[in-house]
């Protein structure tokens, strides 16, 4: 482990202690293709090689751009690090204008895109980018250069001395990548992270995940453009995990059937989904069948770790495994030891269930700017608690400020954003790394996220409110797809919903309800406002007065990282979402 400083140090630590015939494995034209160990050192050399005829050298930047997760990303990544230069991952889907900003402001020397529709983006930018000397695409393009031609360059090149030569200047504590958080306000700030802090953070992290080194197998598909994916294909390939990358969000099933991966990483939203699916199955099913769905379902919402709920529950547990929750976890493969969860907070209901269904999901917590774990869950040595966010991780401390604040100091902390000392200043003070989050520490190191301290409102009677306890209460409604709390000034909390068409869709077939299949249609209806006060009413009844929302309106749009709503990380922009509402705050507020 001690030869572990820099990220390109992982795969050649893995060719030595458990060298695999599929290190990275990714689908090209239906079928799965693996590299192994051996021969992503090889690529990943020529890479370096190839870069440095293109005139790549230390502290230069290249950008990398991929629509999914694969084999050619790996390779590039290393191959970049190698020669002592910073790679820029950039999250797809942003805009054209995000897009030139971020390669403008990193000054990035070449890029990498994954398709066409990267291509056409970077096309219409790319004269406003004075550095940007080339672009090279994975998929063949025509008209562009492939990223082949690099690695030709380099396999032709007698230069691995000088590239030698070069990775031994390269220090733990020297810049590796440069990181644009997607901002809720604001143009994206680059996070700068070095070797030392993403290294410690794959090393700490892996003694939180129950896998066999050197034997298992993990589904990759969170975006790898983020620290958290990223840090965590760093860790696998440590361990000695097989990695393989799944196509796309619309493929997931079928690639987890294929790959019957040990260990996955997860958001909320998607386990929000997989679950409302088997949910929707159960709901289809007749007689004793659904009875037994839903008895089962009922027993796993009670779910409390360490066989907390006594020896009968335990007994009625191992049945509704065997008769009911074998079908759950043969249809995510049938192998998964864990699924780690993070990126927002996770409704305790679905830690419950999945769990009972001894499918684990274990939520941890962090940011870009902690290279991202600070805390996670280990159903090992009891350290699994629902609803925290785990202990934190070796070398991290973790503190709680006057206000609220958690305060973090570790080796993952970031050195700063690029270009940006006044905001590095306004987060990096006294030593801790201000994270923004409201939270709590019990008396056994689990820490508990309660709010993002600048999501916090106070209405005009002067109370505060924490709109995200409450959005993440509403949203175990199946009626709810998402929800924005709203208030601040005025005289009491409000919502904007965007219903679960889907979900709806179902129970006015099953209702016989005669609604309208049109969503701007479906939002005026009275039926239908009237079931979701419902469940408002319901769920208002966990909080104070002051706290309840009096008021929604419905959106008939699917809030959308496209459209605007979302960041590509899945939280909600708030100040857009009341701009493009703005006539429904001002219907809510009688304006």
């Amino acid at each position: 482990m001690d030869s572990i400083k820099r990220l390109f140090d992982f795969p050649y630590y893995q060719q030595k202690t458990y060298p695999l015939t599929h290190s990275l494995v990714t689908k090209y034209d239906g079928q799965w293709k693996a590299t192994s160990t051996q021969e992503y050192i090889d690529k990943a050399n020529a890479m370096s090689r190839g870069l440095m005829e293109l005139g790549v050298g230390p502290n230069d930047k290249v950008a990398i751009i991929s629509m999914n997760n694969r084999t050619e990303w790996n390779i590039c990544d290393i191959g970049i690090l190698q020669l002592g230069a910073q790679d820029v991952p950039i999250y797809p889907t942003i805009s054209e204008d995000d897009y030139q900003y971020v390669l403008e402001h990193s000054e990035s020397k070449y890029c990498f895109v994954s398709c066409t529709e990267v291509l056409e983006k970077i096309n219409k930018i790319r004269d406003k980018v004075p550095t940007l000397k080339g672009v090279y695409s994975f998929d063949q393009i025509q008209g562009c250069p492939n990223w082949q031609e690099v690695l030709d360059m380099g396999m032709k090149a007698d230069t691995q001395e000088e590239v030698e030569k070069i990775k031994a200047g390269v220090k733990e504590d020297d810049l590796a990548t440069i990181i644009y958080t997607s901002g809720t306000t604001g143009r994206p700030k680059g996070v700068m992270l070095t070797h030392k802090n993403i290294v410690s953070n794959a090393l700490n992290s892996s003694e939180r995940v129950p896998v066999e080194f050197g034997k298992s197998k993990a589904l990759s598909f969170l975006p790898v453009c983020h620290i958290y994916e990223r840090m965590l294909l760093y860790m696998y390939q440590f361990t000695g995990v097989s990695i393989h990358f799944a196509e796309s969000l619309e493929t997931i099933s079928d690639n987890l059937k294929e790959v019957k991966p040990d260990v996955m990483t997860a958001v909320p939203r998607l386990l929000e989904k997989v679950y409302d699916k088997i949910y929707a199955k159960g709901a289809d099913l007749t007689g004793i069948k659904k009875k037994l769905f839903f008895w089962a379902v009922e027993l796993g919402l009670k779910y409390e770790p360490y066989g907390q709920n006594g020896w009968w529950y335990e007994k009625q547990l191992g049945l509704a495994n065997k008769l009911i929750f074998s079908k759950w976890r043969e249809a995510l493969g049938g192998e998964l030891k864990v699924i780690a969860s993070g990126s927002a907070a996770l409704q305790p209901r679905l830690a419950r269930v999945f769990t009972a269904a001894q499918i684990p999901i274990m939520e941890g917590y962090g940011l870009t700017e902690t290279s991202p774990v600070v805390s996670v869950n280990d159903q090992r040595n009891k350290g699994f608690r629902i609803g925290t966010v785990g202990k934190a991780i070796a070398d991290t401390e973790v503190k709680i400020a006057s206000d609220g604040e958690i305060l973090i100091k570790g080796p993952q902390v970031m050195v700063g954003y690029y270009k940006d000392p006044e905001k590095t200043a306004e987060v990096l003070k006294d030593g801790y790394f201000h994270t923004g989050d409201i939270g709590e520490l019990d008396a056994d190191g689990f820490l508990k996220i309660t709010d993002r301290k600048k999501e916090m409102f106070k209405t005009s009677g002067g109370k505060y409110v924490s709109p995200q306890l409450i959005e993440n209460a509403m949203k175990q409604s199946r009626f709810i797809e998402q929800i924005m709390v709203v208030g601040e000034g005025e005289k009491m909390p409000a919502a904007l919903i965007q219903p679960n068409f889907e979900f709806i869709h179902d129970w006015n077939e099953r209702k016989n309800k005669n609604l309208s299949d049109d969503p701007a249609e479906l939002v005026k209806s009275e039926v239908l406002i009237k079931r979701i006060q419902k469940e408002v009413d319901h769920f208002n009844e966990r909080f104070g007065k002051w706290e309840q929302v009096k008021k929604f309106e419905l959106t008939p749009d699917i809030w959308s990282i496209e459209d605007g709503h979302l960041t590509p990380t899945m939280k909600m922009k708030r100040r857009a979402i009341k701009q493009k509402y703005q006539h429904l705050y001002d219907r809510i507020y009688e304006r």
